[in-house]
């Protein structure tokens, strides 16, 4: 399975399956705030929420190099741009979280869909193009489904065609 099947097609349903009173093996974050969170992190990557880069050039080789590695995030990740205390939730319930990350993931492969060259910013790894935002997000969803206990059952190949 590729990256870009794994993250538009298995990850919603792994998340759709994990019980919203699950508590985190770390961090703060309940199930519907890691979706929401999740859901922000698309908006980025699909241009809706325009970041700078806050990574000083000297320093981006090297999270360029984190990102094309198979090495995951660390638990309690710490996210500068984020508050110490979780975001309170949007959306009134899991389902209504989980249906508006399903419109981000749409809006994804549409946003990349139309021009496969194009970048968009991340605040940590500069701008990034569909392949690379894949390896990102797919390693970002891999971190959180850790964090409520879930690992995938499908092998996901981080070397096929995103």
């Amino acid at each position: 399975m590729t990256q870009l099947d794994f993250l538009t097609q298995e990850f919603p349903k792994l998340l759709a399956g994990i019980d919203p009173t699950t508590p985190p093996a770390w961090g703060k974050m309940q199930v519907q705030q890691m979706v929401e969170h999740m859901n922000d992190s698309l908006r980025i990557a699909n241009g809706r929420d325009l970041k700078v880069c806050v990574t000083p050039a000297e320093k981006l080789p090297g999270m360029r190099h984190f990102l094309a590695s198979s090495k995951p995030f660390r638990e309690n990740t710490v996210n500068i741009q984020l508050p110490t205390e979780p975001m309170p939730c949007r959306w009134p319930s899991i389902e209504d979280a989980l249906g508006a990350l399903h419109e981000e993931l749409q809006e994804y492969i549409s946003v990349f869909g139309q021009d496969k060259q194009k970048t968009i910013t991340n605040p940590f790894f500069g701008d990034l193009n569909l392949e690379e935002w894949t390896q990102l997000l797919t390693k970002h969803a891999l971190h959180h489904l850790r964090q409520f206990g879930v690992l995938p059952e499908v092998s996901i190949d981080p070397f096929g065609t995103n």
